[in-house]
């Protein structure tokens, strides 16, 4: 798996000040997309174990609220099983933490059992996730005034409490 950036101090991808990773890979191709070198698979830089130990080690300051997945397309099948690992393993470090996460597939279609992009380790990866912001960014829809999500179509799913109700 390749990844574009971390950003080690984001204020625009969820909550308080966070660490992000945009990883590379994504077949949405949506219009106006604001990272669209982040399609390519090979985008970026190779992921490797320092790249993981970079991310937990951002993460630790006590200012820092969470951890952001994005891209790109955490989703895609060939991105799940790299990230699977990455996500139990900041939980493991930092269960206080939130971590949000943004993907253009659908939760309640695309990552549902039977869904285009679900794969032996996507529920896994969701059971990690506190906020999902799904949907494809939609040009035709986009508001500058939404927060976190940049088109109207876009569903910010609290996906902790969603597993507290049984959902």
């Amino acid at each position: 798996m390749y990844y574009g950036t971390i950003k080690k101090h984001d204020i625009a991808n969820g909550p308080g000040v966070r660490v992000s990773l945009f990883v590379s890979g994504c077949r949405h191709h949506c219009k106006g997309c604001f990272n669209a070198e982040t399609w390519d698979f090979r985008y970026g830089q190779l992921y490797t174990e320092e790249t993981e130990k970079e991310i937990l080690a951002a993460l630790e300051p006590g200012y820092i609220q969470g951890f952001t997945l994005l891209g790109g397309e955490p989703f895609e099948p060939e991105n799940q099983m790299e990230l699977v690992h990455l996500l139990r393993k900041v939980r493991e470090t930092y269960p206080e933490k939130d971590i949000w996460c943004y993907s253009g597939y659908l939760w309640d279609r695309d990552l549902a059992a039977g869904g285009v992009v679900h794969t032996e380790v996507t529920d896994e990866m969701l059971s990690y996730v506190d906020v999902l912001v799904d949907g494809e960014f939609v040009e035709a829809e986009k508001d500058l005034t939404l927060q976190f999500r940049g088109s109207r179509n876009q569903r910010i799913l609290e996906l902790k409490k969603l597993r507290k109700q049984g959902k």
